[in-house]
Formats: structure tokens, sequence, C-alpha cells
């Protein structure tokens, strides 16, 4: 890393990206979303379908020992959401951590960091498009599985085509579900708790306690736990990037970072302590789909069908919010010179349309692999995208380390939210960071996963270095 690097000469490489109106080709987002829609992002961006149907593979793994899983992923993410909101209070980008790290780690990290995170969403849309789909197969089978994920992935592309308020207006409506299908969750399975409702009893800690005790699997069982919950908080930094965006960029990263501790305590911490207390860890209901075993027990009618719908809108969130993110990275790649220019050309609406088709496209081949080679490629694009969290967040941990002091020497009228302990929270992130990841190597699933994401950041990084030489080739023949 060169020292040049934070010199007040490198913010030309990163310009402000959040124009108050686009044109075409002018490469100007419009800042078309507003407070309600942040804040629904926000709030909603931490609730993912891998809540209502992957916890239940982690509780049947772990035991109610989950629970210290979930808190300790949930420590992680607070850290490092305080660290992206620090920047991007004070500099909002459609790049976020991407173009921070472009700043001030040098052009191979944002370049590195800011396709790696592409290549995860547009894979997401894969995952959720074809999770999606096999719903609403089951309701209509007369469509098939792909028919569906075709119109899905067709319907949001549109959406997103057509303005960012129509994302933020999709995602506002999708998030308000996930958010009232929780907070009914947490009332029922509460008063459920406590005896309250009709032919219940309160159940005390005899689930938590019972059953082989509370760490059933000892206290490894717990990180291992953890390497599955870890993913299920990837999402929750969306809200930076789309707060370049948004009518009042610094008060709704603000209010997003100071609300991530709460948010992950009520939604997940709270909603998880409900399912094993109110069953036990080791039943094949809880493993198969933890809430819908809640609802059932409590007496809920129909409680699978409405769980079908949560996940659902939770699916076509993921989707929606996926595209977004995907294109908003592309298009400040291409604004940065990291990606072909067209990316960084906008519609009359603001709208980055190369951007987006050009994500949709890859999530669409994606698709179409899930379906024809399952087991190979769409296999190896899964698991190569894995561990790419992981790097993203380590990412965001140095490039903070640096940015803070960019942000107290040329913005300290903007330095609105600080890190906590500075800088050991930081190193203390990025060492929590460091034993996922080597953990990752003690199972089967995570082994072959960190192989094959170290492999995508090797190619990555590669194609960065050759970027670099053309770039200083170019400037040098220029000169």
């Amino acid at each position: 890393m060169s020292a040049n690097t934070t010199k007040p000469a490198a913010a030309a490489q990163v310009p402000h990206q959040a124009g108050p109106h686009g044109h075409d080709g002018d490469g100007h987002l419009k800042a078309g979303l507003k407070n309600r829609h942040l804040s629904m992002i926000a709030i909603g961006g931490v609730i993912g379908a891998g809540l209502f149907v992957g916890s239940g593979a982690g509780i049947a793994s772990t035991g109610p020992g989950i629970l210290l899983s979930y808190a300790l992923a949930g420590a992680l993410v607070v850290l490092v959401m305080r660290m992206l909101g620090e920047m991007a209070a004070a500099d909002p980008q459609s790049g976020s951590f991407s173009a921070y790290a472009d700043r001030a780690l040098g052009r191979w990290a944002g370049f590195s960091i800011g396709w790696l995170y592409w290549f995860f969403w547009v894979v997401v849309l894969a995952v959720e498009a074809t999770a999606g789909a096999k719903i609403l197969n089951q309701w209509v089978p007369g469509v098939p599985q792909w028919g569906w994920a075709l119109i899905v992935m067709a319907v949001l592309t549109a959406t997103n085509l057509f303005s960012v308020s129509s994302y933020g207006e999709f995602e506002f409506w999708f998030a308000g579900i996930k958010v009232v299908a929780i907070a009914a969750f947490l009332v029922i399975g509460t008063l459920a708790a406590f005896g309250l409702l009709p032919g219940t009893h309160s159940v005390g800690a005899s689930n938590l306690t019972g059953h082989g005790g509370f760490l059933p699997h000892g206290m490894g069982a717990v990180f291992t736990g953890m390497l599955t919950v870890v993913f299920a908080f990837m999402g929750s930094e969306i809200v930076t990037l789309a707060a370049g965006e948004s009518e009042d960029p610094q008060k709704a990263v603000t209010k997003a970072t100071n609300s991530v501790i709460w948010r992950i305590g009520i939604f997940y911490l709270g909603s998880i302590l409900l399912v094993v207390t109110l069953l036990p860890w080791d039943s094949a209901e809880v493993k198969a789909s933890p809430y819908v075993a809640v609802l059932s027990h409590i007496g809920i009618p129909g409680a699978g069908q409405v769980m079908d719908v949560i996940v659902l809108t939770a699916v076509l969130s993921c989707l929606n919010s996926g595209m977004y993110t995907a294109s908003r990275m592309a298009f400040s790649l291409g604004q940065r010179g990291d990606a072909p220019k067209a990316f960084a050309k906008v519609t009359e609406r603001g709208v980055p349309r190369v951007a987006i088709l050009s994500s949709v496209v890859f999530g669409f081949v994606a698709v179409f692999f899930n379906y024809t080679s399952p087991d190979t490629v769409f296999a190896f694009l899964l698991n190569s995208s894995g561990a790419i969290a992981l790097f993203v967040w380590l990412a965001i941990c140095a490039t903070q380390l640096r940015m803070r002091k960019i942000i107290e020497r040329e913005m300290p009228e903007r330095h609105t939210v600080r890190m906590w302990l500075y800088p050991y929270l930081t190193w203390t992130a990025m060492g929590m960071i460091g034993f996922v990841m080597v953990y990752m190597f003690t199972t089967e699933d995570g082994r072959k996963q960190m192989y094959l994401s170290l492999v995508a950041a090797a190619i990555v990084l590669a194609a960065s270095a050759v970027v670099g030489r053309r770039r200083r080739a170019a400037v040098a023949a220029e000169s």
C-alpha cells in the first residue's frame, strides 16, 4: 500500500456519485429514495429467507447454544456496520465500501472488493429466483419452475429499470411484510411462552436446559453454527449503498447505523430464543421449519401456508435488493474506470440501465445453470461466492483504519458517526473475521467454500493487476 493513496488528490478518484437529477449519460444517479424507503430497507435488510428456513439446520446442529452463535455473529455485524456507517455518513457513495477502499487502500482494493461483491449478488439472484420459483410452482404447478424463475426475474428487472423510487417502493412493502410477520411471531410466541394463550402453558427453561443441556454438542458447535449464521446477515450493508440516492444520505446512514443493534437483537436473537424455548431443539419439526413448527404447536391454522407467503416475500425482497445492489456496484466501478464506461451511464430517470441489465443477464445465466448443471457449474458458482461476505467485511475494517484519518483531515464537519474505541474494536472485528475464516477450514463444506472463494479472489486480483498496468500505460502514453 503506497502512502500517496491517502493524500487529498486521491479524492478525484472517487467523485461524489449522488446527484440530485440524472440525465442520459451524465453519470449522476437520482435522489429518488425517501426516508421511509431507507428506514424500511435498513430494517428489512437483516431479515432474509435464511432466518425463516435456514435457521433450523443451525438449531439442529448446535442446540439452544445457537443463541451464542447469533450473538457472536450479530456483534461482528454491529461492529462492521458501525465502521461502514462512519465512512458512509461522512461521504455517501453508490459504491460504498468499494469506493472507500479505492481511496484508502488503493485502486486494486476498490476494484477487487467491488467485483467480488457484484459476483456475490448476481449468484444470489439465481439462488433466490429458484427458491421463489419452487414456492410458486407449488401453488400453480401448471407453470414450470423455470417459468416462474423467469417471470419473477423479469418483473423485478422491469421495476429496477423504471426508477430507483419504484425499487424503493417495492422494497418498502416487501420489508414491511417481513417486519410485521416477525413482530407478530414475537408477540404470539411470547404470550405462548408465558402460557397466556388458550391451550398453552408456561414452559420455563425446560427446553433450554433439557435434551442434553444448553450446549449439547459442546462449545465447538457454537463456532460451527456461527459459520451458518454469519452469512444470514449479509445484506445489512445495502442501506449504505442506497443512501447515495436518498434525500438526506447522512441522516439515513446515521439512523440505520444506530439502529442495527436492536434490529439484530429483536429480530434474530428474540425470535430464535422463542423457538428454542417453546420447542425441543432436537425435534424433527424444528429442523425442517422452526417458525412453522412453533406456530403449529401454538395452534395457528394454516401455519405452513402463511410461512410460505412470508418466505416468498423475503425471497422477492432479496431478489429486488440484489438487482439494485449489484447494479449500483457495477455503476460505481464504471465511474471509477474499473468497469466498462457504459455501466456509468444513466437514463433520464437516473437509472444505470446497462449496469442493471448486465447484472441481470449474469443472474439469468446462473439460473440456467441451476437447472441444467446444479451439481457442477452452479455448485462451483455457489461455493466460490460462499466466503465473499467475510472478504468484504475484512476490507471494510482495513479501509476504516485508513479512512478515519482522511475524514478527520478533509471532512471533520461530517464526522457525525464514530467507530467505538477506535482502533481497538476495529482490530477486534478483524480478529473475529480471521477466526471465522480459519474455522471454515475445519468443516468439509467450509473448506470447499473457502478454497473456491480464494480462487475467485485470486482471479479478480489478477484482473486488477492487468487493468492497473493498462491504465498506467495509457497515462504514460498520454504524457
